[in-house]
């Protein structure tokens, strides 16, 4: 049994929190927040209910796991439904696309509005199922930067189709050999900014992510997506794990390149076995400063950020439901600002989240909760202040233009969230939600591993290392860190 420390309790945190401790290790975590969870966390404000971080929930059998190899029923603490409807799109010619969970009314509707024949959409998405099918085992559940991964079986059966995976050509260019109309290139490249990437540099094997969407559904938690965290942090306490709140870690203590403990700002604690859920590059500047940050951590492009409007909107709106995208009529030149030029669109494209559509209690009646979200650049010392106040226009003047609305007249409340904010909330290296960007053909292998080759014992799990951001991928980084250190 080894004495093992948890820095940080997002859900990365508190999934290896719990196998670890299933394996007989005595676990303590320590968070410098009063509450579990990360950047899951609910902001409540005149009978509206919102929650701070991420609004999609894919593979929730991943959080389902966590309780059955704890030998509990997962409906006793976490529940969940499947949506009927994945998102509805909007553009600026009124055009609108309601993206259906029943495969058959997708393929009628898709066939319906943009006059292509559902044969190739259907091949399109066989294609991306077998990019997933392919690689999910390796780029997923194991680590990338050790050799046995590529001694196995599925590795060698994937490199043999390595010419099907895309590598070679950007998700655009991927999408625009398929499809002719620029409204459905556009709605399948938004899935780049997923893991905070631009479509037109990030890999065409990205295609893979909106399978996950596509085939295995989006859900909704029935209590809201702050029950994610809770529930897991109530299983990992029943798993005798021990949380410490209100506790900042300092300093990882290191002794001929091995871990042997921490010091938070309250005490010292001797540990076998450190995890960080941590952004990797603070990993390294402060809990590390004895230690060089590698080059990939200090180089690599920072993945796009985000700036959040939080509304309660005193009215309902029926054509809505819980995800909704308002599209910009210039996709490419939206990220061109966003990664060329550390700036913003004059015309962005929006994404809306109603969480109150599905949880009733989430807003008062006859109102909803609007989660308003653009995608904007990591913080380098802009203006966020002029920038907001420019956003808030373009986005009332956008959602106005297709709702046919005033939108402003309806805003109950209001709470902003900026890159800057992201930054000091969450200790996000610039404001970037998922670390680095996945804008190159090496992006999975330049991601930092989640052990640390030249101290023994540490691992790192998260957004900001590999595989990525997002609450499926967040889990997954549990997972492999716990398969590294039974190995």
């Amino acid at each position: 049994m080894a004495k093992v420390t948890i820095i940080g309790s997002g859900i990365a945190g508190i999934a290896a929190s719990i196998r670890l401790a299933l394996r007989g290790h005595k676990v303590k975590v320590f968070e410098s927040n009063q509450y579990p969870g990360g950047k899951i966390a609910p902001i409540e404000s005149k009978g509206f209910r919102f929650n701070y971080g991420p609004q999609l929930l894919t593979l929730p059998q991943q959080i389902d796991e966590l309780f059955k190899i704890s030998g509990k029923e997962p409906k006793d603490y976490f529940n969940y439904k499947k949506k009927d409807i994945h998102c509805v799109y909007f553009w600026d010619n009124k055009k609108k696309f309601i993206a259906y969970d029943d495969k058959d009314k997708y393929y009628q509707n898709f066939e319906k509005t943009f006059d292509i024949n559902k044969g190739i959409i259907k091949k399109y998405f066989e294609e991306s199922k077998n990019k997933y099918d392919l690689t999910h085992k390796i780029f997923l559940e194991n680590s990338l930067h050790k050799l046995r991964t590529y001694l196995k079986r599925d590795t060698v059966k994937a490199i043999a189709k390595i010419s099907s995976l895309n590598i070679g050509k950007s998700l655009h260019a991927l999408n625009k050999q398929y499809f002719k109309n620029e409204l459905v290139v556009q709605m399948f490249d938004r899935y780049a900014t997923y893991n905070g990437s631009n479509p037109y540099e990030t890999p065409g094997i990205m295609s893979l992510i909106q399978h996950l969407e596509n085939h295995y559904g989006t859900y909704v938690p029935t209590e809201g997506m702050d029950s994610i965290s809770q529930s897991l942090y109530s299983l990992a306490c029943e798993n005798d794990v021990k949380f410490y709140f209100n506790e900042t870690v300092e300093r990882i203590f290191t002794k001929d390149g091995k871990v042997k403990g921490i010091a938070t700002d309250k005490r010292e604690i001797e540990s076998d076995i450190i995890i960080s859920n941590m952004d990797i590059y603070h990993t390294y500047k402060k809990l590390l400063p004895s230690y060089k940050t590698p080059k990939k951590v200090m180089n690599n492009e920072r993945s796009s950020s985000a700036l959040v409007f939080y509304w309660g909107i005193k009215k309902s709106f029926p054509e809505l439901d819980l995800h909704n995208i308002f599209f910009s009529s210039d996709y490419k030149k939206e990220f061109d600002k966003i990664f060329k030029e550390n700036d913003i669109s004059n015309d962005p494209t929006i994404y809306v989240n109603i969480s109150s559509k599905d949880i009733p209690d989430h807003a008062p009646i006859n109102k909803e909760n609007w989660y308003v979200m653009i995608n904007v650049p990591w913080n380098e010392n802009q203006d966020w202040v002029q920038k907001t106040e420019k956003l808030k226009r373009l986005v009332i003047k956008k959602i106005d233009l297709t709702l046919s609305t005033n939108i402003e007249k309806l805003i109950e409340t209001e709470k902003i969230v900026t890159p800057v904010d992201i930054s000091n909330d969450t200790l996000s290296y610039k404001g970037a939600l998922y670390g680095s960007s996945s804008n190159s053909k090496l992006s999975a292998f330049l991601r930092h591993p989640n052990f640390s080759k030249k101290i023994k014992n540490l691992y790192f799990v998260g957004g900001s290392v590999h595989p990525g951001g997002g609450i499926p991928l967040c889990l997954l980084s549990a997972k492999i860190v716990d398969n590294l250190i039974s190995q």
